[in-house]
């Protein structure tokens, strides 16, 4: 009775996702008639939009970000051209399935989306094509050689290396046959995507391209082809507020903000501030249309008890190692787990110290969960014989912020903790480049001499004090990627009603589409054609 009632279960999902899917396409296809309508004619050279890497047979947030100022663009007489997958990537990396090379991708359904985001508009359809010279010298490459593997002078081993890295869940990649077969398959679309995509900078002239992240296969690919031209390439990425995304000339991924100077918090920003870190220091917030702390464990009193044996505390705070953001964070350290490394070194040092080593939780998730995680390395290394180390897994959610509160200082690599840190207080020691160290934030040394250098200084200290300006430029830091640089698009988007992630297309006025009516896209307007910086004039409402 039971597998009867899952069965019937699964087909009604089944069918009621495929109505959903059919709707919000009929919904799209008749925002592009209406945008046609009422376009202006289109003048001067056109502007490129690419976004194959964040959804498949449904709306992605990204997805849905590129087509509603795509449209934006068309309303105002900018010429619009995207460039669409027809089959090009074999395999893209949604469509990659680890286990099983024979699975193809879901080419189908994706090319349903694809004609009802593009259909009223004008696209250049790529599809794949061999190069049997390629092939054969791509035949005999071992992993080592694929990292450094040139083509006619595009570095396509070191532009594909971050999605491989991704698919696979790990940084250190495997010699074997699974490994070999992605990299390699990536490769071949990478270097077809790449003469099809020449072709059509020759073709069209763009005065810019706008894609999905920039580091991803294969926008990274355009993205590198672009800027080698001198061609103005925005990137976009989801901002932190729920329907938001950020946009920018430099790496969407790094997220970097130029504050200006003048930019303060006033008694209302501060309010506003104030209210968000109550909610997010209880776990209550959400990014990308994830909850990441879907609850929060107070510190047990065993753990309370443990840390009276200890003349000081210093949480870890660790990230995942395979996300994007790791090409950015690679300074200080090689990788993330060369600098846990480090921390068992010094911890074995200076055993007055409880060092707690806080697996990020996006470590576990389902569908995404780590290959190469803290918790392995944790088991694999000798961090169980060191009695002053102590482990927290990803799936269980103590409240970090406790932790930070009783702390002497924190550790990061690049991980947002550290900015809630700072806001909290505490000192905060970096040991990778994340969004907010060029912010003035966190202590973030300039090389690794001088790193060791304070780490060791700051467990020496009798006591130590944050500067009062880390507290204040974190608070700047969040305020501002809430407010300003975070573009608000839930006028126009809600919730897909199954999948995370995903969105439906509201109902809403065409004219809300021109920048006059939209502050994220006058923001969008003016940092394409008059040199802004792609942020809100006003505070985000």
């Amino acid at each position: 009775m039971m597998i009867k009632e899952s069965l019937i279960r699964r087909l009604r999902d089944h069918f009621a996702l495929s109505y959903e899917t059919k709707t919000n396409n009929t919904h799209i296809e008749a925002v592009s008639k209406t945008v046609a309508l009422h376009k202006k004619p289109a003048s001067g050279q056109p502007v490129l939009f690419f976004n194959a890497s964040t959804r498949l047979s449904r709306l992605s947030l990204n997805a849905a970000f590129s087509r509603l100022v795509a449209w934006s663009f068309e309303l105002q007489g900018i010429p619009v051209v995207h460039f669409v997958c027809r089959r090009g990537l074999r395999p893209c990396v949604l469509g990659t399935n680890r286990d099983d090379q024979h699975l193809r991708p879901p080419c189908h359904t994706c090319m349903q989306q694809s004609d009802a985001l593009f259909k009223e508009s004008r696209h250049i359809d790529f599809g794949f094509s061999e190069d049997h010279v390629l092939e054969s010298v791509l035949e005999g490459l071992g992993l080592h050689e694929l990292y450094h593997f040139a083509h006619l002078d595009i570095t396509l081993g070191a532009l594909v290396l971050p999605s491989v890295r991704w698919i696979l869940r790990r940084h250190h990649l495997e010699d074997d046959e699974t490994t070999l077969r992605i990299y390699k398959a990536y490769i071949r679309s990478a270097w077809s995507l790449a003469q099809q995509f020449e072709n059509a900078l020759d073709e069209h002239q763009p005065q810019a391209l706008v894609l999905f992240n920039g580091i991803s296969y294969p926008e990274g690919v355009a993205n590198w082809l672009a800027k080698r031209r001198g061609i103005k390439v925005i990137s976009h990425e989801v901002g932190l507020q729920p329907m938001s995304a950020y946009f920018t000339e430099g790496d969407a991924t790094a997220y970097d903000l130029d504050i200006p100077e003048d930019f303060v918090l006033d008694e209302v920003r501060n309010a506003r501030l104030d209210e968000y870190l109550r909610k997010r220091f209880q776990g209550d917030f959400f990014m990308a249309g994830v909850q990441f702390w879907p609850e929060m464990s107070q510190l047990s009193p065993a753990f309370l008890e443990k840390t009276k044996n200890f003349k000081q505390v210093v949480p870890v705070f660790t990230n995942v190692i395979f996300d994007t953001s790791q090409v950015h964070a690679n300074l200080i350290f090689e990788h993330m787990f060369a600098w846990l490394d480090n921390v068992l070194e010094v911890a074995e040092r200076n055993p007055e110290t409880l060092f707690v080593v806080r697996a990020h939780p996006d470590e576990a998730r389902e569908g995404k969960a780590s290959e190469e995680s803290v918790a392995a390395w944790a088991a694999s290394s000798r961090l169980d014989s060191l009695p002053n180390v102590m482990f927290i897994p990803p799936h269980e959610y103590i409240n970090s912020y406790d932790l930070i509160r009783m702390a002497k200082f924190v550790m990061i690599y690049n991980s947002t903790i550290g900015m809630e840190a700072a806001i909290l207080g505490a000192t905060v020691l970096s040991a990778g480049k994340a969004r907010f160290t060029a912010s003035d934030v966190v202590h973030f040394p300039a090389g690794r001499e001088a790193y060791d250098r304070t780490l060791q200084s700051f467990l020496d200290a009798e006591s130590l004090s944050a500067p009062a300006e880390h507290r204040e430029n974190g608070r700047r830091f969040l305020y501002y990627q809430l407010y300003r640089s975070s573009l608000v698009f839930d006028t126009f988007l809600e919730k897909d009603k199954y999948w995370n992630g995903y969105v439906m297309l509201k109902d809403f006025d065409w004219q809300a589409l021109l920048p006059e009516n939209t502050p994220a896209l006058e923001a969008l307007r003016d940092g394409l054609l008059h040199g802004g910086d792609y942020m809100l004039k006003e505070d985000a409402q």
